[in-house]
């Protein structure tokens, strides 16, 4: 990653995130909410208003009622989120070959990001014809995409085993990271009925399995450690993403807290493989004494920016 060593970097990484609640206290003053939530969006690669939402369960893609919808319906734990789910992709020889070799994401960084929203917000609050149309979209791309990783394997992004990682990299990020900085508490039967509902999309999108429960999830990813490691492409793109686009110091103070809630989303050994962990006991410090508060206190202030007042 860098020179500095682990502590090097806790210590820098708590100097740029203890003044970003500070500086959002004069944009919580705004009375421009809307000028407000459009600043938040764009500045993450959002242009576009958001889409509307199917409500008729007879046209809806997911069940309007779902806990699907509930988790992916909060932008700043979703963001987090996102970020996580591109470290642990990362762990993935095969996915990470696919990402070196055919995205342009040290030209395009919010690229990625973008259409994964878009195609999350499509196949949870769209319509089923509207998902099927972002499904078979993706499913295009993924055909152009094939090659030989840098271990000598052939690798295919509509290959079914390497489909399902994907999706157990990003809807367990999505549900880690609601059930730490989401506005409601999720019970156990609520996230074992997040896996349920969306595991037709991975079905969908070409995998021949998916889990529909936290116990599924917590076993596949068991399975699958031993063959996730960190090579040469992976700590570039780590690298890459450590350092961030943010230029502004208030939008590098607020880009770290980020990155550094996304970390802490991850599981211990996808952290330690990455080489983000700290000794020991340091990770738990730094996380639930200085991350966590800060993230959460970032989450809501976002959260109010982007909900429309009533």
């Amino acid at each position: 990653m860098s020179s500095l060593n682990p502590v090097e970097r806790a210590a820098s990484l708590g100097g740029a995130v203890a003044g970003a609640p500070l500086r959002l206290v004069g944009g919580l003053a705004s009375p421009a909410r809307g000028d407000m939530a459009r600043n938040v969006r764009r500045a993450i690669g959002i242009n576009e208003e958001p889409r509307a939402i199917a409500t008729d369960p007879d046209d809806a893609y997911l069940a309007p009622d779902g806990v699907a919808r509930l988790v992916h319906a909060d932008l700043p734990s979703m963001l987090i989120a996102g970020v996580s789910a591109l470290l642990l992709q990362m762990l993935h020889p095969l996915a990470m070959a696919g990402v070196a070799e055919h995205s342009g994401y040290r030209e395009d960084p919010l690229g990625r990001l973008r259409r994964t929203a878009a195609f999350v917000a499509a196949t949870t609050f769209g319509t089923t014809a509207e998902a099927e149309a972002a499904i078979a979209q993706v499913q295009q791309v993924h055909r152009r995409v094939r090659g030989t990783a840098p271990d000598g394997r052939p690798y295919s992004a509509d290959d079914p085993e390497l489909v399902t990682f994907i999706h157990v990299a990003e809807v367990s990020s999505f549900l880690a990271s609601a059930r730490r900085y989401g506005p409601v508490p999720l019970t156990p039967e609520q996230c074992d009925r997040y896996y349920e509902e969306v595991a037709p999309v991975a079905y969908a999108l070409g995998a021949t399995w998916a889990p529909r429960s936290v116990d599924e999830v917590e076993s596949y990813l068991l399975r699958v450690r031993p063959d996730l490691y960190a090579g040469p492409q992976a700590r570039a793109a780590r690298d890459w993403l450590v350092r961030g686009v943010a230029r502004r110091p208030t939008e590098r103070a607020v880009y770290s807290l980020v990155l550094a809630a996304s970390v802490g989303v991850l599981p211990d050994w996808a952290r330690r493989e990455l080489g983000l962990s700290l000794a020991g006991p340091f990770d738990l410090f730094v996380d639930s004494a200085a991350v966590t508060p800060l993230a959460r206190a970032l989450s809501a202030a976002v959260r109010w920016m982007v909900t429309p007042p009533a």
